[in-house]
């Protein structure tokens, strides 16, 4: 099966074929950088991310350019959202940037979002969209009026083809008061006059100014990708006006398509409202947390289709907390079996601690020692997860190709029977493979990346439990169990010894 995206421009599925063969050029709309992210953003980085890893995984080479919006996205008031989170904090626009990019990458770190290849300001490249917009006037697209200059959308009738909105909808929809220097009320802003005071303008053929927020997106995309590109995303919330505005200025400036394919993703949703600060209705990643381990967040993500709308609430967060474990728990099961199996140097040239046994899948030759009938069982899943991804990303798919396979995986743990160190580490590799290089939601170390306890503390309780069983002192043993059961670490008493599991985001 060959991978097919929905694109929104078509509105329909299309086999994706990049420009140029082997390589992508992807570019996704950052945040703007005036407070914390929220759950709303994890939804659409984790969701981008996943797709860049999955294209990766496919073997493409792929550029993911994603921007900081430092400057230009006004509010419905008017006003500048970086200026107006700098007033709030009493600091220097730039201060407050600088305080909110590094907190928004570590976020997104700990949701184990990979970095962008490139994440440019928008402050950066004022120059490139001063040329822009320079181009735009000179064709005619656009006008100056007392030091500000707007696009006419009158004079491209395609506008609004990505969302489907008319023009005239506009007026009649719109939010804030109709802008006399405007020759239309759909016409935007592509720079906008600064008065004196206005603490973050740059000089332009028109004046003290400072760019509007579509200009940014067209500009930085195509410096760092070309035009036309292959993919560009964004929350469904972008399709009007942004991407339509980035569509029109584009193609009016440079006579050639702008982007090949458009994939936007659902909304995050509270009580059937979308998840907006504008709404008071958010929960910032650092609150979020304190509740749940991140990769919680990231596997509730991606356990719906990334174009569809999620439900957030603690119901869902702590289903998705315990769908987590019970994949986390195989894992372990598996990564025990094989640290006993190979306790100290693998034939491989790998340790046969967890860490080692995952770094050392890239060394590892095909057995043929392998249990054939397993060997089947795990190709089947593996096929069956790719063609869920294929299926224009759909996660939602893969994840119950894993819940199964971890069903069989169990099955054959509790089975009694003998398990050759190469079916061990086949299972394990396709647990790397599947739900870590491509979802990301399977760490190396499940036990520190998740619980945050360090192993060797868990294994002294064990321990000294254990001690304590033996001297028949009952008590203290089963309150060890207990308080380690509200730090979300249960214990498991088997003849082998007693195995620990996570069973809840602490």
């Amino acid at each position: 099966m060959t991978l097919k995206a929905y694109n929104s421009l078509t509105r329909q599925k299309e086999e994706f074929v990049p420009l140029q063969e082997g390589w992508v050029g992807m570019y996704v709309c950052g945040p703007t950088v005036y407070e914390d992210a929220h759950l709303g953003h994890a939804k659409t980085y984790v969701n981008f991310d996943t797709i860049v890893r999955y294209l990766r995984y496919l073997g493409y080479r792929v550029r993911y350019v994603q921007n900081i919006t430092d400057v230009g996205h006004l509010l419905d008031s008017g006003e500048d959202r970086i200026l107006k989170g700098a007033a709030r904090e009493r600091v220097e626009p730039m201060e407050l940037v600088e305080t909110y990019t590094r907190r928004y990458f570590e976020d997104m770190d700990a949701l184990n979002v990979l970095r962008p290849d490139i994440s440019p300001r928008a402050s950066g490249h004022i120059p490139e969209q001063i040329e822009l917009i320079k181009v735009l006037i000179e064709k005619g697209y656009a006008y100056e009026v007392n030091g500000s200059v707007y696009f006419d959308v009158a004079k491209w009738p395609e506008y609004g083809k990505l969302s489907g909105r008319r023009v005239e909808e506009l007026i009649e929809g719109a939010r804030v008061e109709v802008n006399p220097e405007k020759r239309h009320p759909a016409d935007f802003a592509l720079w906008k006059r600064a008065e004196p005071e206005h603490i973050m303008r740059w000089p332009s053929p028109w004046g003290w100014g400072f760019p509007g927020w579509h200009v940014e997106c067209s500009v930085m995309s195509t410096k760092y990708l070309g035009q036309p590109f292959d993919i560009h995303g964004g929350g469904m919330e972008n399709k009007f006006p942004h991407h339509d505005c980035e569509i029109a200025q584009s193609e009016a400036a440079a006579g050639v398509p702008f982007c090949r394919y458009w994939l936007h993703n659902g909304m995050l949703m509270v009580r059937s409202e979308e998840m907006h600060k504008s709404l008071g209705n958010f929960v910032t990643l650092r609150e979020a947390f304190e509740r749940y381990s991140p990769l919680v967040i990231r596997f509730f993500v991606l356990g719906g289709h990334y174009r569809s709308p999620l439900d957030f609430g603690d119901t869902a967060l702590q289903a998705a907390s315990k769908g987590l474990e019970r994949l986390y728990g195989a894992v372990q099961a598996v990564r025990e079996r094989l640290s006993g199996a190979c306790p100290e140097q693998c034939p491989d040239g790998s340790t046969g601690s967890p860490r080692g046994l995952v770094e050392g899948r890239s060394r590892r030759a095909e057995s043929g020692d392998l249990d054939e009938a397993f060997a089947a069982t795990l190709a089947e899943h593996k096929r069956r997860f790719l063609e869920g991804m294929d299926d224009d990303f759909n996660t939602a798919a893969a994840i119950g190709v894993l819940f199964d396979l971890n069903k069989e995986v169990n099955t054959l743990l509790d089975s009694g029977q003998e398990i050759s160190r190469e079916t061990l580490v086949a299972i394990n590799d396709l647990y790397g493979e599947l739900g870590g290089d491509i979802l990301g939601v399977i760490p190396g170390e499940i036990a520190k990346e998740a619980a945050g306890l360090e192993e060797p503390l868990i294994e002294f309780l064990i321990e000294t439990r254990q001690r304590l069983r033996e001297a028949q002192e009952w008590r203290w043993a089963d309150e060890i169990r207990a308080r380690m059961a509200e730090l979300g670490i249960a214990l498991e008493d088997r003849p082998e010894g007693t195995r620990w599991r996570l069973t809840k985001s602490v």
